[in-house]
């Protein structure tokens, strides 16, 4: 009996309205950083107010759902347990890491990362633990059961699912993120695009070479 492993989030759930609600609020927080408001976010989407506290409660809410919006560029992959095989799990490990750097070096989320780190130093207001746990964690959650099927599968060899997790992370993002939120003028966007397939194969075939319990992975 077939028992796939699918990853099916809420986030990916948002009508075609709404994520054109939450397209104009990540447009508002990289234009204005700290600028997101209900009223703004209403009138660049041309919609009310009343329909906006409809849909994600209060200001808070409608933060929450643009990271998750956000965070779901980074597509799961969805695998059959009785059918994983090396060249499966390669091609979503590889789908993963080319999702997740191609939405980190993007100006939305460099934005809205730097407002939530700002936002946590000063204590000002709960948008670095929505980041922190809407944006990463949520991302960590959804990979977490592929490495822990092909373990299962024996193209995998860990303890932790988590440590192997962040090995994997740290492959595929390096220093880039930080460089890039820290405004490094010798790393622009544009160079680490045109080198993210080499950037995602060079990840996976290092987490496969620590990882890997078969020699053709």
């Amino acid at each position: 009996m077939r028992v796939p492993v699918q990853i099916k989030i809420s986030e990916e759930t948002f009508t075609p309205r709404q994520q054109a609600v939450l397209t104009a609020a990540l447009d508002l927080l990289v234009e204005n950083g700290d600028g997101l408001t209900m009223t703004a976010v209403a009138r660049r989407a041309s919609c009310s107010k009343e329909t906006l506290y409809k849909w994600f409660g209060d200001r808070d809410g409608l933060l929450t759902a643009t990271v998750q919006w956000q965070a779901a560029k980074v597509r799961m992959p969805t695998v059959d347990r009785s059918h994983l095989s090396a060249k499966v799990l390669r091609e979503s490990l590889e789908q993963f890491a080319r999702d997740l750097l191609t939405t980190i070096v993007g100006e939305v989320s460099i934005t809205l990362n730097r407002t939530a780190i700002t936002h946590a130093a000063q204590e000002k207001d709960s948008l670095g633990n929505i980041v922190l746990e809407n944006g990463p964690l949520a991302i960590r959650r959804r990979l977490k059961p592929i490495l822990e099927a092909a373990r299962d599968a024996r193209l995998l060899r860990f303890n932790s699912s988590e440590d192997a997790y962040r090995t994997f992370f740290g492959l595929v993002v390096r220093d880039v993120q930080i460089r890039l939120l820290l405004g490094d003028k010798a790393l622009t966007q544009s160079n680490v695009e045109a080198n993210i397939e080499a950037d995602v194969k060079a990840a996976t075939d290092q987490f496969l070479a620590l990882y890997g319990a078969k020699a053709n992975i």
